[in-house]
């Protein structure tokens, strides 16, 4: 399939535009509509891939460390987000464990590894193996991850069950958190301009 890296449509109108580069803190806007084209990135690829390793970190973090500790009574019971989501499909709230797995883990998993794969070949000035595959893969990605949620929907619980039971949260939660943050740092971030950067290497 032929792409045109040149070119960006917009994406409530379909209107077809000339991508032209633009100088820091500058965005550009549909004529017909006024909706954001694509801005100006405020990161270089070293930066952007700094940051795409501390979300690798953090996104580890959150997996393997307890989200929260329960206690009652002298016993007590911890839960990472793994075993969230797997407690979820064993009860009444079983069909939305796997929205909840893929938005909360699989699909945060996948921007991660993408953008960490395409820019380590940037970084050297060369396009990654199945470069066009993994940036529309990314676009499609894009509004499904929803870490976010998750927090707050754990957060709600953490200050409901704290009234009657002793409920300390983990590491699992606090790294949650720093999730919220470089998630849209790293994957919410329009990626077209590495298109521009990678002009002259083949895909």
């Amino acid at each position: 399939m032929k792409t045109y890296p040149q070119l960006t449509v917009c994406e409530h109108c379909d209107r077809v535009y000339v991508r032209v580069r633009l100088a820091r803190g500058e965005v550009a806007h549909c004529d017909a509509c006024g909706a954001l084209l694509y801005r100006a990135e405020r990161f270089n690829i070293d930066q952007l891939l700094a940051l795409t390793v501390a979300a690798a970190i953090v996104f580890v973090l959150a997996n393997v460390y307890p989200i929260i500790r329960i206690g009652m009574r002298g016993m007590h019971n911890e839960a990472t987000l793994w075993q969230s989501v797997l407690a979820l499909g064993r009860g009444s709230a079983a069909p939305i464990a796997v929205p909840a797995g893929l938005a909360a883990i699989v699909f945060p998993f996948l921007q991660i590894a993408l953008i960490g794969w395409v820019l380590s070949f940037a970084r050297f000035s060369r396009r990654a193996p199945g470069f066009a595959m993994a940036m529309r893969v990314l676009n499609t990605l894009r509004p499904w991850s929803m870490v976010e949620v998750f927090l707050m929907s754990a957060l709600v619980a953490i200050v409901k069950l704290s009234s009657f039971l002793s409920v300390v949260p983990g590491v699992g939660i606090w790294a949650t958190a720093a999730l919220t943050v470089l998630i849209p740092l790293i994957a919410n971030r329009n990626m077209h301009w590495l298109w521009d950067a990678l002009a002259g290497e083949q895909t």
